[in-house]
């Protein structure tokens, strides 16, 4: 087949067009440069390599041959990998919200060679069809603009590109639990009774949403935020969008019982929704929360961690040349896989009927059983055999890039999970995947870069490669108490600050001061299917504040919670982890000084929800004392342990057991 200029990119994404009839440019200034040269509008098409509908877009409208001869005559076209370029990405993703007030992926962009858009959708056939533009029609009409009446699409791009770099001004307010309140209201309002999670489908499973009804429902002691959470966690793990036979989560589901999945699964999806699992087992007790986080970090491990310990991004919605082909199975299938009796029992436990429930086969689920919880006997090996069938019939293509946030998110989970659930091989895995990005994904001045495929490190790190990385690190801290760990996540927070702060405004900027400039420059305050880079900066800088006492920090965290809680106020629903940052400044926990005789203090890790503890031992005190200076007043005790718990700036004395320190903390 033949190859234009896209063969020599790393991008799985960019690869899988490689081999188009299209002259695809990669998003790079001599692109746009040309494109100025040759006096030709910009077609600009963003996507990832996972992305279902950008399968279908590729294979029928970038290889119909009347959209290729449109595009390489009249047109210079450009093709972005979003999670290579988040910030191309954000900033087109907002032209197409403010012109038709939705979005999507693949997204389709028509510009000006200065980048200014003046068009934008997302999938689009070849043809228009039943009402729906074709792209051979569009690129007509835009050719046609283009020579008559440029000046119209031209004045369009530039008022377009004007709003979109225009920042409302908001002051900030202090934080409140009246916003808080707000935020549980909203969901209430918004909240399916019947099948858990909010509004109608699709459905996309939040995870940070989650979070934040669980901890307002442990803070509060809110039996109504708690019953929306536990809801929505119980239904989404019955459902298809859980995959009940090899564990993690789809990227949504198409219908409102969680039952029909958008089949592709996300490396920070699952990262998150671990979280969630295990922080309701931790406030339940109910062992099916913690199973689902278990086979959900497991599904990462076994499918898309890296030798390294890096892992990849996620894997496709199609197999077998259809969406889901992997995932469906028909009574046939199980028996071929676990011979007729035991088939029988698994087909009823799963409700994989002859009739199936999704085109003639059955997307596996529990949510006509009754008995979900209470799993039977062997039913764990007959799913490992089912999942070796599943990968013998046919491939899932794995997009195999490590994203340096989306990493970071998943070292959080790991440690948090491992923490919470007593498991070390988590804890040991997020070690792993830390030095990995560290060696591999961290210039020698200290920076991030956003990718790593194929030996090759590439792109400015943004905002949220910062922000997820040190929450991940003060997770894996609060699991190892490990002063490395510690000295990492401030490393990148004294980067996060210099690089990316408005100092004028307030707020982080999603990319960096010395970053290429687009057109606007984002700086995202509202979460999506993950959380904004502002919100999480704004909860690792209360953390860090915490744990080294340092008053710069925690003045940077205080001013960065404040400029959130003023543009939160209009929807807080939409910012829920922007209000768990705001959280830790409204319920403060106090910090908890361990001073240790020995190299290692066993058994906080079950404090790390109630306080900010920090433990000193005689291999890294001095250390610590340079990363927290404050811990160099507290002295080693001569055997045992000395705990010193700190509260709204004065310190309790110490005490030397844990039953003394319990009976503190519940003061």
């Amino acid at each position: 087949m033949p190859e234009n200029r896209l063969i020599n990119e790393k991008s799985p994404y960019l690869l899988q067009h490689a081999h188009d009839g299209v002259d695809w440019w990669p998003w790079c200034p001599e692109a746009f440069r040309r494109a100025e040269a040759e006096d030709k509008p910009v077609f600009l098409s963003i996507g990832y390599s996972t992305c279902h509908w950008c399968h279908v877009m590729g294979r029928e409208t970038f290889a119909d041959g009347e959209v290729v001869r449109r595009l390489n005559r009249a047109f210079l076209p450009v093709v972005v990998d979003r999670e290579e370029r988040p910030d191309v990405d954000a900033v087109y993703m907002a032209a197409c919200q403010a012109l038709t007030g939705s979005g999507g992926w693949p997204l389709s962009v028509l510009m000006t060679p200065a980048g200014e858009p003046f068009w934008a959708g997302t999938y689009l056939p070849a043809r228009s069809s039943r009402g729906q533009p074709g792209l051979v029609e569009l690129l007509d009409r835009v050719e046609e603009l283009w020579r008559r009446d440029r000046q119209r699409l031209l004045r369009a791009g530039a008022a377009l590109a004007a709003e979109l770099s225009r920042e409302e001004e908001q002051p900030g307010v202090a934080p409140s639990r009246a916003a808080l309140r707000r935020a549980v209201e909203q969901f209430q309002r918004s909240f399916d009774r019947v099948n858990g999670g909010f509004g109608g489908p699709p459905k996309f499973p939040v995870a940070h949403d989650l979070l934040f009804l669980l901890r307002y429902a442990r803070l509060e002691e809110d039996p109504t935020a708690l019953d929306m959470a536990e809801r929505t966690l119980t239904q989404m793990a019955r459902g298809g969008i859980f995959d009940q036979v090899g564990g993690g989560f789809c990227r949504y589901a198409a219908d409102a019982r969680w039952l029909i999945p958008h089949f592709e699964k996300m490396l920070n999806d699952n990262a998150l929704l671990a979280c969630a699992y295990a922080e309701a087992y931790g406030q339940t007790g109910r062992m099916f929360y913690a199973d689902v986080a278990r086979r959900t970090l497991d599904y990462a491990l076994r499918e898309l961690r890296l030798p390294g310990g890096g892992f990849a991004c996620g894997q496709d919605a199609d197999g077998g040349g259809e969406e889901g082909g992997y995932y469906l199975l028909t009574p046939v299938d199980v028996e071929r896989a676990l011979g007729a009796r035991a088939a029988a029992g698994l087909c009823a436990w799963l409700g994989i009927t002859a009739d199936g429930n999704f085109s003639g086969r059955s997307v596996p689920n529990l949510l006509e059983n009754a008995d979900y919880a209470r799993p039977y006997a062997g039913l764990g090996e007959q799913l490992r055999r089912l999942e070796g069938y599943r990968r013998e019939r046919m491939d899932l293509h794995r997009d195999d890039k490590v994203l340096t946030g989306w990493n970071g998110l998943l070292i959080g989970a790991l440690a948090r999970v491992g923490r919470i659930l007593g498991e070390g091989r988590y804890i040991r895995a997020a070690e792993d995947a830390r030095i990995f990005l560290k060696t591999r994904l961290t210039t020698v001045e200290g920076r991030l870069l956003v990718r790593w495929r194929d030996g090759e490190a590439a792109g400015d790190g943004q905002l949220s490669d910062y922000a997820f990385l040190i929450w991940g690190l003060l997770e894996l801290y609060a699991a190892t108490f490990s002063a490395h760990v510690l000295r990492q996540a401030l490393a990148l927070a004294e980067v996060m600050l210099r690089d990316f702060r408005d100092e004028a405004a307030g707020g982080f900027f999603s990319t960096a001061h010395h970053a290429q400039r687009l057109i606007a420059r984002p700086k995202e305050t509202d979460d999506g299917a993950a959380p904004s880079g502002n919100a999480v900066a704004a909860l690792v800088l209360v953390r860090l504040g915490k744990l080294t006492g340092r008053r710069d920090l925690q003045a940077a965290a205080e001013e960065q919670t404040a400029w959130l809680a003023g543009r939160l106020r209009g929807n807080p629903a939409g910012h829920s982890f922007g209000l768990l940052a705001m959280m830790e400044e409204l319920y403060p926990a106090g910090t908890l000084v361990c001073a240790a005789a020995g190299a290692a203090v066993e058994g906080l890790g079950d404090l790390a929800d109630r306080v900010h503890a920090v433990v000193k031992t005689p291999d890294n005190a001095r250390a610590l004392a340079r990363l927290a200076p404050f811990t160099a007043d507290y002295p080693l005790p001569a055997a045992g342990e000395s705990y010193y718990l700190c509260r709204d700036g004065a310190c309790a004395p110490p005490v030397g057991d844990r039953e003394l320190l319990e009976e503190l903390l519940r003061q």
